[in-house]
C-alpha cells in the first residue's frame, strides 16, 4: 500500500514536494496544509484535500503516514512537534530551527516520541542536496581516494536575489531571527561539506558590503568564511545572494527550475584539493600528475572527467524517506545532522558581528555557542 503523504506548507517548496509525492508510486498526496486561503487554489491544483492547520486535518482524515513541512523557519519546531505526537514521520526542509535551543528541543521530543509512541515516528531533516547527483558523484570520487588526502576546500554560493523574494508572505526572510542568507542557502553547502568531510570546528566571517536597505532587511547578505574541519581540511567560503553571478548550486546543477542553468562552463562552485588530485564541481573535472614522472609544477597536468546521470534530487529524497519509514534504510540527514548544520551557521553570524573566530564542539548536542 503507498504510504499517505501530507504537505505543510503551499510556498515556494511545498508544491515541490508535493509534486514527488505525486510522481512516486508508494506514496500518496492526501492533503495539504496551509492558514493562507489561496493555499486551497494550490491544493486543487495538485488534486488534494486542503486543510488550514494540522490539527484541522488530523481531525477530518485518518493519520496520515508521513509529513513534508516547507513552512518559515521559525514554524518548523512547532509544526514538527504537533505531528510527531501524531505518530507521523516527519520530513523538515532545512534547518531544522531558527535557533539552536528549538533544535535541540525537537531532537529530543522526536527522540522521546520515537521510545514511547507506538508508531516510532522518525525526523529527517530535508538537505535534499545530499541527492543531487553531482554531490553523489562528487563524494563517490572522495570517499574512494581518487583525490588522495583531502587538503582543502572552496566553495562559492552567490546569486541575485530579487526584490519579490523579500515581499510578504516571504517578509520573514529579511529578518535577522529567522531568515538571512546563512539560515536559507549557506546551510545547504555546510551540510553537504558535513557530509563530505566530516565536522567543521573552527570560523570565522567577514561580511560583504551590503547592498540592500536597512531597515527593512536587517539579516546578513553574505560574507567571506574561513573554515577548519575536526580531520584538519582547511576552506574558504563566500556566499552573497546580492550579485549577479553564476557561481551556486543552482546555476551549475540546474536542480533548481526558477534559477537558469550555466551548467559547468563558468558554473563551478566547488574545488576540492587533495595529496593525488584536485576536483572542480559541477564539471567533475580531475587533474593531477598520474602517469607523469613526478608530481611537479613543470609536468603538463593530466585531465579526466566524469558523466553524471540527471535525476531530481526531490524525487530521490522522497525515495530514501519511504525506505526510512519502511524500515530499510537508516536517514541519510538525521536530526543530528540537520542541528550541527545549524549550529555552524550560527557561529558563522556570531563570527560575522564580533569578528572574532568562533571553536565548536565536534558534538552537536554539547556544542555551546
Amino acid at each position: 500500500m503507498p504510504l499517505r503523504v501530507v504537505v505543510v506548507g503551499a510556498g515556494l517548496i511545498g508544491p515541490r514536494h508535493a509534486q514527488s509525492v505525486r510522481a512516486n508510486p508508494d506514496t500518496e498526496l492526501v492533503a495539504l496544509i496551509d492558514p493562507f486561503p489561496s493555499a486551497a487554489a494550490t491544493a486543487q491544483q495538485l488534486e488534494t484535500s486542503y486543510y488550514p492547520t494540522v490539527e484541522a486535518m488530523l481531525q477530518a482524515i485518518p493519520r496520515p503516514d508521513a509529513a513534508i513541512i516547507g513552512t518559515p523557519n521559525h514554524t518548523h519546531v512547532p509544526i514538527s512537534k504537533e505531528l510527531l505526537a501524531a505518530g507521523v514521520h516527519v520530513l523538515v526542509e532545512k534547518p531544522v530551527s531558527d535557533s539552536l535551543e528549538a533544535g535541540r528541543s525537537l531532537l529530543q521530543f522526536a527522540e522521546q516520541q520515537r521510545q514511547t509512541h507506538p508508531n516510532k515516528p522518525t525526523l529527517l531533516v530535508g538537505h535534499h542536496r545530499r541527492f543531487n547527483p553531482y554531490l553523489l558523484k562528487t563524494k563517490e570520487i572522495v570517499d574512494a581516494g581518487r583525490l588522495g588526502r583531502i587538503i582543502a576546500i572552496n566553495g562559492l554560493w552567490t546569486l541575485q536575489k530579487p526584490d519579490s523574494y523579500f515581499a510578504p508572505p516571504g517578509d520573514w526572510r529579511r529578518a535577522r531571527s529567522s531568515g538571512g542568507v546563512f539560515a536559507i542557502n549557506l546551510v545547504h553547502d555546510i551540510d553537504l561539506l558535513h557530509y563530505l568531510f566530516g565536522p567543521i570546528v573552527r570560523i570565522h566571517a567577514e561580511r560583504t558590503l551590503p547592498q540592500r536597505p536597512s531597515p527593512p532587511h536587517d539579516a546578513e547578505e553574505g560574507a567571506a568564511l574561513t573554515l577548519r574541519f575536526a580531520s584538519g581540511v582547511v576552506g574558504t567560503f563566500l556566499v552573497c545572494d546580492a550579485t549577479p553571478s553564476p557561481h551556486s548550486f543552482e546555476a551549475g546543477t540546474g536542480e533548481n527550475p526558477m534559477i537558469p542553468k550555466v551548467g559547468a562552463a563558468g558554473g563551478d562552485f566547488y574545488r576540492i584539493f587533495g595529496s593525488e588530485a584536485s576536483l572542480s564541481v559541477p564539471d567533475m573535472t580531475r587533474w593531477s600528475y598520474d602517469g607523469r614522472p613526478e608530481k611537479s609544477w613543470s609536468e603538463p597536468l593530466t585531465v579526466e572527467t566524469f558523466d553524471v546521470v540527471e535525476a531530481t534530487p526531490f524525487d530521490l529524497q522522497l525515495a530514501h524517506f519511504v525506505e526510512v519509514i519502511r524500515g530499510r534504510a537508516e536517514p541519510s540527514c538525521s536530526g543530528e545532522e540537520g542541528l550541527r548544520a545549524l549550529i555552524v551557521c550560527q557561529a558563522a553570524r556570531k563570527a560575522l558581528e564580533t569578528g572574532k573566530t568562533v571553536d565548536l564542539d565536534a558534538n552537536v548536542l554539547e556544542a555551546n555557542l
